[in-house]
């Protein structure tokens, strides 16, 4: 069965990735943490990268990593993101969730930034804000944890010495 051209790039794509973030010397706890700083910021409306590099200098960790994970995250998931927010933002603040996302299809329909700035925008403002903070967070813990998982097991394995005849 051939490889489509779109599966390929997919596939490029995800190596490419792997050997960005596996090939940076630092700790693994610097590019774990980075990585899942990077998630965080990138998935927070309006933030990305600037704020990625910006916190990884703050805070020492790697900063390569840090932008990676902006980057992956930025834009890619932005309107399941959105979505999610509205209603774990909802739950969270004890609002609504329909009313929630029926006012912000409203802004957005007809889009103004006096819009978003009036009293009752702020409203909806705060669920949608708390969404996003709970996903962010919990994400970037998640990915902070895999990969620091990962770079660690690979750490052990490049450090148990080769048996007679391997390779």
């Amino acid at each position: 069965m051939p490889v489509k051209n779109g599966e390929n790039k997919l596939l490029r794509s995800l190596k490419f990735i792997y050997l960005k973030i596996f090939r940076i010397n630092d700790t693994p706890q610097k590019i774990a943490l980075g990585f899942g700083l990077g998630v965080f910021t990138g998935i927070m409306p309006g933030i990305g990268p600037l704020a990625a590099l910006t916190l990884a200098i703050i805070f020492r960790v790697n900063r390569a990593s840090a932008l990676l994970g902006s980057f992956l995250t930025n834009t890619w998931f932005s309107l399941v993101t959105f979505l999610l927010s509205i209603k774990i933002g909802s739950y969270l603040t004890g609002l609504p969730w329909q009313e929630i996302q029926r006012q912000w299809i409203e802004i957005l329909k007809d889009f103004h930034w006096q819009g978003l700035l009036r009293l009752t925008a702020l409203k909806i403002i705060a669920p949608v804000l708390v969404g996003y903070l709970f996903i962010a967070f919990i994400l970037a813990l998640m990915v902070y944890g895999a990969i620091l998982l990962i770079l660690n097991q690979r750490k052990n394995r490049s450090k148990v010495p080769k048996q007679k005849g391997e390779t």
